[in-house]
């Protein structure tokens, strides 16, 4: 039911603006963190690449917009799109971020394993996997969406196990060590990373029987598989990248966490 609106209230009396969404959606691929990016079949920046997103709809929220613009726009079905697990990441306000009329988005982040590949739908002329190293200028603002949200996935692994999902059913210490070199762009020290590991209570079970693996150094590796923890504790917290920047002054003042 639809509360009226209050007596003499004129919506006419501010200045229209629009709510957009726009997603930042990774995945791991040949040990390469890969963003999801579409090519823009419209201006304003048309054939420019950015982030997938629209407009809500009248009667929507912002979660259903994600969903829906992902889906139309990537030609992901709607099994993979419902599964994904979405986590708000944002709201960007810069008044002159879209030179159409003032539009402030709601981005969100995820990083998500086995992901297929996409195609360009809706107003979106192509849809594709980039590795995120070598992305070049985004239309909009979405490069700051675009660096903020890799530094939230960051976090992410500091304390979930997402990242046993990027290996497989039964894996090494060595390539977990490598999703979260990969997802970080930091080399790690692998004794300390072991013993991290080995000390968070349910993050990996050991896989009985001998060795049967190969590691970095041609010595016999163990392997584990999953444990059934969700949350690191003590989280395994990433040291800072060498070539990192400080995060940009722009991202301070548009973006606000949610």
């Amino acid at each position: 039911m639809t509360t009226p609106a209050p007596e003499g209230y004129d919506p006419h009396a501010y200045a229209p603006f629009a709510v957009t969404v726009d997603l930042a959606v990774f995945t791991v691929r040949e040990a390469r963190l890969h963003v999801l990016l579409v090519e823009r079949g419209q201006e304003p920046f048309r054939g420019r690449w950015a982030l997938p997103g629209g407009f809500l709809l009248p009667r929507e929220s912002a979660d259903d917009a994600a969903r829906r613009e992902l889906a139309e726009e990537t030609g992901l079905g709607p099994g993979t799109v419902g599964a994904l697990h979405l986590e708000q990441l944002r709201t960007y306000t810069g008044p002159d971020r879209d030179p159409r009329m003032r539009v402030v988005s709601v981005a969100y982040a995820a990083l998500l394993p086995d992901l297929p590949e996409p195609r360009g739908g809706g107003d979106a002329a192509s849809a594709r996997w980039w590795d995120a190293d070598a992305v070049g200028p985004l239309a909009f603002d979405h490069d700051t969406i675009l660096a903020d949200a890799r530094d939230r996935i960051g976090a992410k692994l500091e304390y979930s196990c997402l990242a046993t999902a990027f290996c497989p059913a039964e894996f090494t210490l060595g390539e977990l060590q490598q999703v979260y070199e990969t997802v970080w762009g930091v080399e790690l020290d692998r004794p300390n990373f072991r013993r991290k590991v080995l000390s968070a209570p349910g993050f990996v079970q050991p896989v009985g029987g001998p060795p049967r693996r190969t590691g970095g150094r041609g010595k016999p590796a163990a392997l584990y598989r999953a444990g059934d923890a969700t949350a690191l504790h003590p989280p395994l917290l990433r040291p800072p990248r060498t070539d990192a920047s400080p995060s940009s002054s722009s991202s301070a003042t548009e973006g606000h966490d949610r």
